[in-house]
């Protein structure tokens, strides 16, 4: 064992991939770990996690925005955190469908507008927010340098380039 390596317990990460919608065009268990990792590594390289993604069909997660944040609408992505000491806990609903379309309306890769999403959702699970401009501009220069190391383009390209302002949902 590497002298400056953490314990194996306190980085484990117990991750729960849940398809409550058709797999096609998801990303595998094998990819979410991935990305998941990853941004836990990007924010503290010792954390571990405990953290269940679940893919969900446009009826849950508008069920599930209504319910917890008040809004009447199926969202990309909801972040339920419920610790980040000593080890991130939470859950990730990901609805399939909005992603696809969003990716779609973006002229993005479907897999690109997973993992970012992914990674979005995990930030939110680690006390990260984009509730004011300073907040927006920190977690997505932090999404985009992770999406970076993973190799994928910049998320906020189009909208760096456009004077429109940027909106967060």
């Amino acid at each position: 064992m590497n002298a400056g390596a953490p314990p194996a317990a306190s980085r484990r990460l117990n991750l729960s991939v849940q398809y409550a919608c058709n797999k096609d065009g998801l990303p595998s268990r094998e990819q979410v770990r991935r990305w998941a990792r990853a941004t836990l590594d990007a924010v503290d390289a010792q954390r571990g996690g405990q953290v269940t993604v679940r893919f969900v069909e446009p009826a849950e997660g508008q069920e599930l925005n209504r319910d917890y944040r008040g809004k009447d609408y199926a969202t990309n992505v909801l972040s339920f955190p419920y610790d980040t000491e000593p080890v991130v806990m939470g859950d990730l609903i990901v609805c399939a469908a909005v992603v696809a379309r969003e990716a779609v309306a973006q002229g993005k890769p479907l897999e690109h507008h997973h993992a970012h999403l992914v990674v979005h959702g995990m930030l939110h699970l680690q006390g990260f927010d984009h509730e004011d401009d300073d907040e927006a501009e920190a977690m997505e220069a932090l999404e985009t340098d992770i999406l970076a190391s993973l190799g994928y383009p910049d998320p906020y390209a189009a909208e760096k380039d456009s004077p429109a302002p940027r909106v967060h949902d």
